[in-house]
């Protein structure tokens, strides 16, 4: 008899738990990159159990979808450096337009932490013979357009596979003899994961056997670190007889 969390996974409940994912982000719940994670886990997961790991410290209940603010025009939050550096990372919160200027300067926006509260993250970025860098989960979908003068716009990003509904980081760039990049989380300084995070990526992986397979793993350490000191000693002691003889 199928254990109920061994219960295969249809599409609609894949798409009900990233709907799920996506409410609980534009309440604040979760981060770009755990929205980033657990969505595209959603999207891999077989079974009822899989998908229930994701949601169970979220709320439940059939949440309808929050309607989102409606933006003045020409109201955006913007981050200049103008020859100097502007970073802005770790915890904060998205809830309208970002700008970006970079004068014979850096600006850097890492929102990977960020707490989104739109479903597109509109970003303006222009750089004057300098420089601004935008840092991203890997997996979110990024439209970049714009115009480059004796500079350059790029993505290096691993963008989700066609047909996830996934995050969407929209820049508008302009760079003049300087350069406008948005990289994924691959390029940049990795994101130190939490006890909490950690434990559910490797139930995500390994299933309920995580324990087990971690038990496994330190013996198996255990016991190549015996075998490798037993052939010390048998080679020191073939040594000793070598040396004993020759004396």
């Amino acid at each position: 008899m199928t254990e109920p969390g061994e219960v295969r996974a249809s599409d609609a409940e894949r798409e009900a738990v990233v709907e799920q994912l996506r409410v609980a982000s534009v309440e604040g719940r979760l981060t770009l990159a755990e929205l980033t994670d657990r969505t595209e886990a959603a999207y891999t997961a077989t079974t009822h159990a899989e998908l229930a790991l994701l949601t169970q410290d979220l709320p439940t209940g059939g949440t309808p979808m929050p309607t989102a603010p409606a933006r003045e025009g020409g109201k955006r939050r913007w981050f200049v450096g103008i020859m100097g550096d502007t970073k802005r990372r770790g915890t904060w919160r998205i809830d309208q337009e970002l700008g970006a200027v970079a004068v014979m300067g850096d600006v850097l926006l890492d929102l990977r932490e960020a707490e989104v509260r739109t479903d597109v993250v509109d970003v303006t970025a222009v750089s004057v013979m300098g420089d601004v860098k935008i840092i991203v989960p890997d997996g979110v979908n990024v439209d970049l357009d714009g115009v480059a003068v004796m500079g350059d716009k790029r993505v290096d990003v691993l963008e989700a596979a066609p047909g996830m509904n996934v995050p969407v980081i929209r820049v508008r760039a302009y760079a003049v003899m300087g350069d406008v990049k948005v990289l994924g989380d691959s390029r940049a300084q990795p994101l130190k994961r939490g006890l909490t995070a950690w434990r559910e990526h490797w139930r995500a992986l390994h299933g309920d056997d995580w324990r087990a397979i971690g038990r496994q793993m330190r013996d198996d350490a255990r016991e190549v670190g015996r075998q490798i000191r037993d052939e010390h000693r048998a080679l020191e002691r073939d040594r000793r007889r070598r040396d004993h003889r020759d004396y």
